[in-house]
């Protein structure tokens, strides 16, 4: 497997404004060098959302695993895209349907080696469904996460418990982390609480896109950029978030011609799922 990515990018820094009323604190300023997300880890080549496809992620260059968030039954943060366990487990059910003792019984790997034979494992099978806290464990400072609150309305305190063990592994501090959600709820109250964390507003245009002053207004507020799906935008809309001083990191790349023509575009980052157009021959 090719282990370079192919891609080489410059640093520009700039100042990401607040746009608040007085006295209300300014989102935080980071660097809007290009990234590049691993989308679910390496999951073209591994079981998504388990430490497999985490660990494979940062061995071909991600500069940032994407976690997904849901909520066991007895409140534990685990790492799965979907609110059900069908598609990436053998169980069936809500994941807050299943204690996380329930949940680890699962089998999280096989799956994959059946629906990608050819990037099958004979390793794959059994993995377990990570908890956050596993997955910090496992990379504490040596990787950056990238976390999405999921369907955070029907997880109580999903909030507090990420911020709590992101205060844990000391990663607010370090500037390791990134927090994305489509909520503008579970955003701003990620903000309230701690503002030095940088926050993506998710969104899924069903159209093509454009970005609106009130918009860009509103979303300034407390996020540093927008997470749109890419076959939506267009240079237009890169620019003008750009010009409002927002990161872009559209979501999920993997044609090597969308990417150089996001990049000419202008866009600050991707979601990928890793695959070979990224890689070098």
């Amino acid at each position: 497997m090719k282990k370079k990515i192919l891609i080489i990018y410059g640093l520009l820094i700039c100042t990401i404004g607040g746009g608040l009323k007085p006295g209300a604190p300014d989102p935080p300023s980071i660097p809007d060098s290009f990234i590049v997300i691993g989308h679910r880890g390496a999951s073209t080549y591994a079981p998504e959302h388990t430490l497999v496809s985490y660990e494979l992620a940062r061995e071909l260059g991600a500069d940032y695993i994407e976690i997904d968030l849901q909520m066991t039954k007895d409140g534990v943060l685990v790492a799965m895209h979907d609110q059900t366990v069908e598609r990436t487990t053998n169980g069936v059910g809500r994941v807050d349907s299943h204690s996380l003792e329930q949940l680890k019984r699962l089998d999280a790997g096989s799956w994959f080696n059946k629906k990608f034979p050819l990037h099958a494992n004979p390793s794959y099978e059994f993995l377990t469904v990570p908890t956050l806290e596993e997955v910090f464990s496992y990379f504490g400072k040596e990787v950056n996460y990238y976390i999405e609150t999921k369907s955070p309305d029907k997880y109580p305190q999903m909030e507090e418990k990420l911020l709590s063990l992101l205060r844990k592994y000391d990663l607010i501090n370090e500037q390791k982390v990134i927090i994305q959600s489509f909520s503008e709820k579970s955003l701003k109250q990620i903000f309230q609480i701690e503002p030095k964390i940088p926050l993506i507003q998710l969104l899924s245009y069903q159209s093509p896109a454009k970005l609106t002053e009130a918009e860009i207004k509103k979303w300034k507020q407390y996020s540093v950029g927008v997470g749109p799906n890419y076959q939506m935008i267009d240079e237009a809309y890169i620019k003008t978030a750009r010009r409002a001083q927002l990161l872009v990191h559209p979501y999920t790349v993997n044609s090597k011609e969308e990417l150089d023509k996001l990049m000419k575009w202008g866009v600050t980052g991707v979601f990928t799922d890793l695959t070979d157009s990224f890689f070098e021959e």
